[in-house]
């Protein structure tokens, strides 16, 4: 089997009759979806309101714009996905000056005007029919004579169907079928996040008041966006709709990518498959050394949504004329404005993805140096363009804030380390050096596994878009490993790249024929190798088996007389087994605890309703309940519910606790709350009410409503004006 593209032949337009065949798999994704949804508990109204702002509001103008600056790409699938990232980007852009002066429904003007635009302009009229100018010219962005006109095939189309099908069913089971009670711990974090982004730009910490958000934090401008157009509650957005789309949109895009350079449809497929399936072999239980999976679609609202933003970055990037030597980008001034509305966006959407961009062109200027002795000036234009974007977000956006991430060298596998030994803080800062390269070499050798393919590019690998592809992914994994993080952050710089360390890999080998038997032999060596028992200490334990495994690589290297794409194959096996057992696993339901208290939405919103978006909510709420050492500080619901800022709730993501957390000393969680004045002005008003506590907190801090359990002394020095089960709200009358 081969992943070559068939022979060129004229592209047949489908029988009109016969031409909604080809969106029969989205439909079918659609329709589940919506069956989903409607089973988890979002209304009708809402799904409604939401598809007809996402389809009209964001993904229509961004289609017309893609088509008209860029020339289009390939298929209609290309440019709606890639549509719906640039009309993310022109939304949250426009959301934030709206937001600003006090009229967030401004944030509509942009897609009027564009909507408007196409359709009275006789000559942008024609971009609203799929591909009518492309079919007669090459796209504008593209090489000469590469982006003709095609219709994505059947089978294509099905399987990347499944794919966003698998991934609905993978977020069913761990997501949307779980009451908001029960879901996952950061989703509060994020939901107090979109409310602060609701109502105030720029925004603040929400949850630790003047707190400065040193934070990428335009999705949550985009949900707020989404909020105030639709009326869809955020914690509708936040716990189920808001995601899907984009990650829909990045497995398109993903396979585009891989068509583009792999030159078929079944190496773009096959991209996709590797970015979102293929894992790092698993020999030991718990003991992983991860290839970060794409799996944070939800957990991660911010990784999604830039990445979804970079791939048409990626995209513009590999498919210029810069490949040949030529100028980057022949369609001009267009695709230019589509490059940096794009990078403009990124600057607060991920804080991975400008330094990994910039990486990879800087490794393409070096590669064009020394190949052709000159750089063309279109590649240092973009290098320039990304540094800009670059400053403005480290100085404007997080203002010089890191949230925790420092030069750390073995930062990862040093919290490996303690696992597999069960060394513990501070021990693990003094674990010698040794050790840890032989856990990174191994951990390098599990991304081998998945992303072999790359050692079969050959001269490709000078192509400059391979060279920006295999910078980005050696940046990736390089930050990975130089990088640490309290909680382990810097792994996204290596989640960021998966997909286009996945492309590469594939390009490696498309037009070969694949040895299945090998890839065979290769998951019954790993599945062998996991069963071995070693002697020893447990850290010999764990790296004796990827030993092995290493070992039968270079036998079949030699065997096979150099023989790259054998050892690829074999290589590839070793990650099957451990990765259809976690494919399987992410479908299988499991028991959630409740973390968040009957009653608590509801008085939430009670004190939303009620209050202005410039009050401040003292709470007693701080730590979550679960049983650990110190306090859990991730405790947001206060704040994401009332859509309120907060004197004092939840600390553990603020920049001034993570700046403050010593890797492997303790951990970033029994950091205390950096300012114990506010925390006992706040507590005392809690714990023993009086008229001079209460006084000093509105006086000081300007606090207006105390939300707390039930503590009938606060009704002496305060009004109570709400009670459920579980829950009071109390207004503090001014003196």
């Amino acid at each position: 089997m081969t992943f070559a593209a068939p022979a060129a032949s004229p592209a047949r337009r489908p029988a009109p009759s016969r031409r909604w065949l080809g969106w029969l798999p989205a439909g079918v994704v659609c329709a589940g979806a919506v069956a989903v949804f409607l089973w988890c508990g979002v209304s009708a109204r809402d799904l409604a309101v939401f598809a007809a702002y996402l389809g009209a509001g964001v993904a229509l103008p961004g289609t017309l714009l893609w088509r008209a600056l860029t020339g289009g790409g390939r298929s209609t699938a290309e440019d709606v996905a890639a549509g719906l990232a640039l009309g993310y980007a022109v939304e949250v852009l426009a959301y934030l000056p709206a937001r600003a002066a006090g009229a967030p429904l401004l944030v509509l003007a942009p897609s009027a005007g564009v909507l408007c635009a196409f359709a009275c302009v006789p000559r942008l009229r024609r971009h609203w029919r799929s591909g009518a100018e492309s079919e007669r010219v090459p796209a504008r962005c593209a090489s000469a004579g590469e982006a003709a006109r095609e219709r994505l095939p059947a089978w294509c189309a099905w399987a990347l169907a499944a794919g966003v099908a698998y991934l609905i069913a993978w977020s069913t089971v761990n997501l949307y079928r779980l009451p908001v009670s029960a879901a996952y711990v950061d989703l509060p974090y994020h939901l107090a996040l979109v409310g602060e982004v609701k109502h105030h730009v720029p925004p603040t910490l929400p949850a630790v008041l003047g707190e400065r958000l040193s934070y990428h934090w335009f999705v949550y401008a985009e949900l707020a966006a989404t909020s105030w157009v639709t009326g869809i509650e955020p914690v509708t957005l936040v716990y189920r709709l808001a995601t899907l789309p984009m990650t829909a949109a990045m497995v398109v895009l993903v396979a585009v990518l891989g068509r583009r350079l792999g030159g078929s449809w079944g190496a773009g497929v096959a991209a996709a498959g590797v970015a979102y399936l293929l894992l790092g072999p698993v020999l030991q239980e718990d003991v992983v050394f991860t290839t970060r999976p794409m799996f944070t679609a939800w957990a991660s609202p911010t990784q999604t949504f830039g990445a979804l933003l970079f791939a048409p970055v990626v995209l513009l990037l590999t498919g210029g004329r810069l490949l040949t030597g030529g100028r980057l980008l022949t369609g001009g001034r267009g695709c230019w404005v589509a490059l940096v509305v794009l990078l403009l966006a990124l600057t607060g959407a991920k804080a991975t993805f400008l330094p990994l961009l910039l990486a990879g062109l800087l490794v393409v200027v070096a590669v064009r140096w020394a190949v052709e002795r000159r750089v063309p000036g279109a590649w240092l234009g973009v290098a320039g363009i990304t540094l800009a974007c670059l400053l403005v977000a480290q100085f404007v956006v997080f203002g010089r804030g890191s949230q925790g991430t420092t030069i750390a060298p073995f930062a990862a596998m040093r919290g490996l380390w303690g696992l597999v030994t069960g060394v513990a803080p501070p021990e693990l800062a003094a674990v010698p050096v040794t050790p840890l390269l032989v856990l990174t070499v191994v951990h390098l050798f599990c991304l081998l596994c998945v992303w072999g393919g790359m050692a079969a590019l050959g001269r490709r690998a000078l192509e400059p878009s391979m060279s920006l592809l295999l910078g980005m992914g050696a940046a990736g994994v390089g930050a990975a490993v130089v990088l640490g993080h309290p909680s382990d952050s810097q792994l996204y710089f290596l989640e960021s790249v998966r997909p286009y360390l996945s492309v590469a890999a594939v390009c490696g080998v498309a037009g070969r024929r694949v040895p299945w038997g090998l890839v065979a032999a290769g998951a019954g060596v790993a599945l062998l190798a996991a069963r071995i028992e070693v002697p020893g200490d447990a850290a010999v334990r764990a790296v004796v088996p990827y030993l092995v495994l290493g070992v039968v690589a270079a036998a079949v290297l030699l065997w096979r007389r150099g023989a790259v794409l054998a050892v690829v194959a074999l290589v590839a096996g070793y990650a099957v087994p451990a990765s259809a057992r976690e494919l399987v696993l992410r479908v299988v339901p499991e028991g959630r605890e409740t973390e968040i208290p009957a009653g608590a939405l509801r008085a939430g919103r009670w004190l939303r309703e009620h209050s202005s978006p410039r009050d401040v909510v003292a709470t007693d709420l701080h730590c979550r309940p679960v049983e650990a050492p110190g306090c859990d500080s991730r405790h947001y619901w206060v704040s994401g519910f009332t859509e309120r800022r907060v004197l004092v709730e939840g600390w553990a993501y603020a920049e001034s606790t993570l700046s403050r957390a010593e890797l492997f000393v303790s951990p970033y969680l029994q950091v205390p709350f950096a300012d114990p004045v506010r925390l006992a002005a706040n507590d005392a008003v809690f714990r023993t009410p009086t008229a001079e506590n209460v006084r000093r907190l509105a006086e000081v801090y300007g606090v207006k409503w105390l939300f707390t359990g039930m503590n009938p002394e606060l009704g002496k020095y305060a009004r109570l004006r709400f009670r459920n089960s579980s829950f009071s709200v109390y207004r503090l009358t001014a003196r």
